[in-house]
Order: structure tokens, then sequence, then C-alpha cells
């Protein structure tokens, strides 16, 4: 459904964007984290054909963003961080409004509406003016607005940004359902809302693609490993150090009884090796009475600042 390859955006002697590539398959809910400034607006108003990129290319739905701007726009449905709407219009009002700005059939607005309507919930609330909702009914009608024209693919900006977290809970709700019929990149730099929606993560940090991958392999893959120790080994601290990928070694105490050791493994454009096979093998070969060797599964928040510590 995208196709980024080599995106590259400066804004006088600031690069917002160096060289970013990823795909999104068809189906995907994909978010894409990293902290205020890392680019992911600059890459959404490319994506959207909003903004022309330096350098690099860009496909959506099979079509080139930069020569088939239009066509790749009647694809999208797109909800900026600042939602564009006009206060004085009923709900109604505006999503008619919109339809007609989007060349949407006279004889077919009635069925998309009303479709847009009631996914996002809007029923009760079609004939109050935008202006006297809340942020969270502003934010549907955002939404209603994005999703009228049926799109292959909806792509949110900051999506719950200033919303209660009832009203957080509601967009999150709403998203997952709209993915069942739409691919849906969402921008954010809260993690829990990645964490509650996605599958899978792209990590922007300035400018760059810091990590791409599901969610379980992140938290799977390159973890610390935590070997306990049934007695006191000598010298293990220093042997363990000495194995390959090892970052750091620090001794603990198991239920402040058994001698453990805690792995980090160094992490290599966002990737760390598996430490287990190896820490295994050395315990075997030392004799050591192992009690336990368990992989300590990493948070999305772990991940995060170790990416950002590397930046």
């Amino acid at each position: 459904m995208i196709e980024a390859n080599d995106l590259s955006k400066s804004y006088g002697p600031i690069e917002a964007l160096r060289g970013v590539s990823f795909s999104v398959r068809p189906g995907e809910i994909v978010g894409l984290l990293g902290p205020n400034g890392a680019g992911k607006s600059t890459l959404i108003k490319i994506l959207t054909g909003y903004l022309q990129p330096d350098r690099g290319s860009a496909v959506v739905d099979g079509l080139d963003v930069l020569t088939q701007r239009l066509l790749v726009q009647q694809r999208i449905g797109y909800l900026p961080e600042n939602t564009p709407l006009y206060p004085d219009l009923s709900v109604q009002a505006y999503l008619k409004l919109m339809a007609d700005l989007r060349s949407i059939p006279p004889a077919d607005q009635p069925a998309l509406i009303s479709a847009a309507v009631r996914a996002a919930g809007l029923q009760d609330h079609l004939t109050r003016p935008i202006g006297q909702l809340s942020k969270g009914f502003r934010q549907r009608v955002g939404i209603a607005q994005a999703i009228l024209h049926r799109p292959r693919l909806l792509i949110l900006d900051e999506p719950t940004i200033g919303l209660d977290p009832t009203q957080i809970v509601e967009i999150r709700g709403l998203i997952r359902r709209l993915a069942q019929h739409s691919t849906v990149l969402f921008s954010t730099h809260i993690l829990p809302e990645v964490e509650a929606l996605c599958d899978r993560v792209i990590i922007l940090m300035n400018g760059q693609v810091r990590a791409d991958a599901r969610l379980a392999d992140l938290a799977q893959s390159g973890g610390d490993v935590l070997l306990v120790l049934q007695e006191e080994a000598p010298a293990a601290a220093a042997a363990l150090q000495a194995l390959p990928g090892v970052a750091k070694v620090r001794a603990e105490r198991d239920g402040g009884r058994y001698p453990a050791f805690r792995l980090t493994p160094r992490q290599v454009n966002g990737q760390a090796a598996d430490l287990g096979p190896a820490v295994f093998d050395l315990a075997r070969q030392r004799g050591w009475p192992v009690r336990e060797l368990r992989h300590e599964r990493r948070t999305l928040e772990t991940i995060f600042n170790e990416l950002a510590t590397q930046a």
C-alpha cells in the first residue's frame, strides 16, 4: 500500500528527513512513532501529496505520489494534527461540503455520509454546530470526513492529542473498527497509543528510520538476558563480559539470595544479538550451577529510550 524510498527533506539548514525508506502492506495498522521534531508530520505531508521531497520517491496503492498526486489523494483519507473544521457549520452540513469537495456524486452522498456518521458515532450530533462539540467529538468529525469516500489508506496525524483519557479510549476503538476496511498509518509520540493499537511500529529519530518491526519481535529480540546461579561462580562476571555482543554485565541478587547476572546486548542499527545461546554454552563449559536463564521482555518504552540514547 505504501512504498517509500530514500525520502529526504530539508527546511533550510534543518534536515527533517534523511533517506527514509519503508513499506506498508495492505490491511496493516502501523504506528509512526518518534519524539517531537523527528520528521513524522513532514513524512505524512509527503505521502499525502502536500509537500515535495528534496530526494526520493513514494508510491501509494501503486500510484506515484509525485506525478499522480490527485489520484493518490482520492485513495487516501487524511486527518491532520489540527483538523480543519468549520465551527459554524453543523456536522451534517460539514460532511455534505466535504462530499462536494471530493466530487462524490449527489446520488451517492446520502449513503456514504450515513456510513461515515455511524462509523464515527455521530448519529446524535448531526444538527449541532461543530463549534459546540467537545474536542473528542470534533476529532470524530475529522475522522468522519477522512473516511467519507471509503479510502483504501487512512493516515492519521496525532489523532488523540489533547483528548482526555475517556476520549482517547473511544478514538482507539474507532480506529480499530476502521482498520477492518482500510490500511491505517498513524503518527504519534505517545507510546501507549502504539502498544494499544499496532502490531507494527516504525520509529523515526532525527529524520531517520531507527526501527521498523513488529512489536512482538522488538520485545522478544535483543533484550537483556538474566542468568541466575544456584551458588557463587568465581570470575563469572568477567567471563560473561568477554562474550561477543555483550555491552554490559551487572551483578545482582535474585530474590535477595541467588547470584545473578544481567547481560545487556550491544545495539547496532536498532538490532541486538540474542545472547541466550552463548550464555548457555559458557555456563555448560564452566560447570556453573544454573538455576535460571531467561530473556527479559523489553517494553516499547525501553526500546524507544535505547534508540534515543544512541541518536
